[in-house]
């Protein structure tokens, strides 16, 4: 919990400088590039947050990441900063909560359709466009297939969850059977 309230101070700071600069997106790709990193290889987390390791040596390990990455002088000692006051382990959440402003200014939303098979691109635009009408927001649509749905299909966007699937279909039934005797 104590994580998530910092990701979202330190986002919303990135944010606002990032809103000055006119480089929301340049700032959004070099921290998701970073969360992804750090995300991806144990060793990352272990080199920048393990406190067994110096602040230097910790330092030196997000100046080399930085330097092969090289983004903005802003992005580079925001990450030092990071590590400086020992917060590299909230690069994931961090990431996720800048997005979350980056997406809220641009009033989008992102979701996600999972069906029983694949969608045709036809449908797909159309469930794009039904949420863009129900949320009033434009919507960036992710694509997922589980069979075990059997058939029709679950949208997420935000808080809002249309489930037209098959399997909540048939589990509703067995509750209202269950229910009746």
């Amino acid at each position: 919990m104590k994580s998530t309230v910092l990701a979202k101070r330190y986002a919303k700071a990135l944010f606002a400088v990032g809103k000055e600069d006119n480089a929301l997106e340049q700032y959004g790709q070099a921290l998701n590039s970073m969360a992804e990193l750090y995300g991806a290889m144990p060793e990352v987390q272990d080199a920048l947050t393990n406190p067994v390791y110096p602040l230097e040596v910790r330092e030196k390990v997000m100046e080399h990441l930085v330097k092969s990455m090289n983004p903005a002088q802003v992005m580079t000692n925001f990450f030092k900063l990071l590590v400086q006051k020992k917060r590299a382990e909230i690069l994931p959440e961090l990431a996720e909560e800048y997005q979350a402003l980056v997406d809220a200014e641009k009033n989008l939303v992102r979701g996600t359709v999972v069906s029983a098979t694949e969608l045709s691109a036809d449908l797909n635009a159309k469930v794009k466009a039904t949420l863009e009408k129900i949320t009033g927001k434009q919507v960036v649509l992710t694509t997922a297939i589980d069979p075990s749905i059997i058939g029709g299909m679950v949208a997420k966007v935000g808080d809002l969850v249309l489930d037209g699937s098959i399997k909540s279909q048939l589990a509703g039934l067995q509750e209202s059977i269950k229910g009746s005797n």
